[in-house]
């Protein structure tokens, strides 16, 4: 049953009056998306095999950058497509249809090193990810009085993905709008996802 879903999802995306597909799919974007869209590519693969389908990891941001230049025929993302990407599109004559294929939840992880953070508000997070805490919230007892005065590492998704904009938007308040002085080792992180634009 999984894999008629799967082979019959890529067959409505891939084969649909919309748009010909001769010799080769390209698909790019977000890294949420990309095993879903693997798995479904390499049922496809079974299905017809004189078509070859890559699919690749840039992120939301980069695959919508690619798809909109044309590069692209499908790009995962796991946001919507912005104000500012809908103009390219129109202006680069790029029309497309988004299909939901999935919903995720976005978790926030503490290392298990830590132990005295048992919860966390997001008052607490926007007062740790905001632009205003950069160079300033360096440790726990910062974000929280009792918390012990450690030091703060945090790590998150990359500027280009789309799990960066929603988790700055729900936070912060804005997208995109997070201090740059994260340090590289891992204490927090984030996953969310999806959907998937295909040209017409």
């Amino acid at each position: 049953m999984k894999r008629l879903a799967l082979i019959g999802f890529i067959m409505i995306v891939c084969n649909s009056c919309f748009k010909k597909y001769e010799g080769k799919i390209t698909i790019d974007g977000s890294s949420s998306v990309y095993p879903l869209t693997e798995a479904v590519a390499e049922e496809f693969r079974k299905v017809d095999a004189d078509i070859r389908v890559t699919v690749g990891v840039s992120g939301t941001g980069g695959g919508f950058k690619k798809f909109l230049r044309g590069e692209t025929d499908i790009t995962n993302a796991s946001r919507p497509i912005s104000k500012s990407e809908l103009a390219v599109s129109r202006l680069n004559g790029i029309e497309f249809i988004e299909l939901p294929v999935c919903y995720d939840g976005m978790a926030i992880v503490v290392s298990p090193k830590n132990t005295f953070v048992k919860e966390i508000t997001v008052t607490e997070l926007k007062k740790m990810w905001s632009p205003e805490s950069q160079g300033k919230v360096k440790r726990w007892n910062q974000v929280r009085e009792n918390w012990p005065a450690v030091p703060l590492k945090l790590y998150g998704a990359g500027t280009s993905s789309g799990t960066y904009d929603y988790f700055t938007e729900a936070i912060n308040g804005r997208a995109k709008a997070s201090r740059g002085d994260r340090p590289v080792k891992t204490i927090m992180c984030w996953c969310r996802a999806s959907r998937l634009m295909r040209a017409v």
